[in-house]
């Protein structure tokens, strides 16, 4: 294994987060962009010239096909995820692709198998799983200091202006509040609290059929529960608290970004801060390059099973609320 070995990244999809994305990507050790594609070329040169790329495509085949990249990180639309993915594992191409990792569990199983049968990294990319003030959330709870947990509490919503045309508001593109954005308050609940006994949903749908707003209660043994709300209507508080045996952890807006959070115990609250200079995406870079370099196909923090569960854990909404991107 070299540990010094550079990794040559390519971006396929040029939009908000790939922007988020590449400027953190530059900070990383040993990571080098030396790709972009879109469909539109001269999106892809605009894009590549921001952040230095050495090479920009007007398709992902190109991209895809050049010898010298590494790591694909995939930033399409979530309706694309699963064919962008299998096109970069079937090249023996690691991928990173954003969340959520596909539409439906077939599509995710599939991407595994394909993972697995060219021996090639996937991992679904999750964030906030690597962020600083996240995983010290984990330990506190994992170290059973303040106790059991006994519920969660968890909403992600903004005020999006209805646009039939914006990717928010296209079911055919896997629009609306669930994937989007309730897949975070979902995501604080697995990993956390992990797969819960019995699942309840309801959702408001909009004008072009997307669910503009969704309420979810999860339930676990011995009366725990978790409260989940998402939105693309509404802007809500966008964080997650934790009510727990000994005391209470309060992750502030946004919990699935770098922020801070509130420790309260005995009726004495402790603010704990967690600067970070980056947008937060590096760390899951980092780890995606650490985990190829030991040889890993799979993350052992965002794992297969881990995103088996949460696509699970999608669909069983889905099916509760009646929504069919089909």
């Amino acid at each position: 294994m070299d540990k010094d070995k550079k990794y040559n990244w390519g971006i396929i999809g040029c939009g908000k987060i790939a922007h988020k994305f590449a400027e953190d990507l530059l900070t990383v050790p040993n990571a080098n962009l030396f790709a972009v594609a879109s469909r539109n070329l001269k999106k892809a040169k605009d894009f590549g010239n921001i952040y230095n790329a050495f090479s920009c495509y007007g398709s992902y085949t190109e991209l895809i096909s050049n010898p010298e990249i590494d790591i694909i990180y995939i930033a399409t639309p979530h309706v694309f995820h699963h064919k962008n993915t299998l096109m970069c594992l079937n090249a023996k191409k690691a991928v990173l692709c954003e969340k959520p990792f596909a539409l439906n569990l077939e599509q995710v199983t599939e991407m595994i198998a394909v993972a697995r049968n060219n021996n090639t990294f996937l991992m679904e990319a999750l964030w906030t799983y690597f962020l600083p003030h996240y995983k010290y959330v984990l330990k506190i709870v994992t170290s059973h200091e303040l106790g059991k947990i006994k519920n969660l509490k968890a909403d992600f919503g903004f005020a999006s202006e209805f646009n039939p045309e914006s990717r928010i508001f296209k079911k055919e593109l896997g629009g609306g509040s669930l994937l989007d954005v309730g897949i975070y308050p979902l995501f604080a609940a697995l990993s956390l609290l992990g797969y819960p006994e019995n699942i309840e949903a309801k959702a408001t749908f909009g004008k072009t059929g997307i669910d503009e707003n969704c309420t979810m209660q999860l339930s676990y043994p011995n009366n725990i529960g978790a409260f989940l709300y998402s939105s693309v209507t509404e802007k809500t508080n966008t964080e997650a608290v934790i009510e727990l045996e000994k005391g209470t952890i309060a992750i502030h807006s946004r919990f699935h970004e770098p922020s801070s959070i509130t420790i309260t115990k005995n009726g004495v609250s402790e603010l704990h801060e967690f600067p970070v200079t980056t947008n937060g995406y590096n760390y899951e870079a980092i780890h995606v390059q650490e985990m190829i370099t030991e040889g890993n196909i799979e993350s052992n923090i965002m794992s297969f099973e881990k995103s088996l569960e949460l696509i699970k854990l999608l669909d069983s909404v889905r099916d509760k609320i009646g929504l069919n991107y089909a």
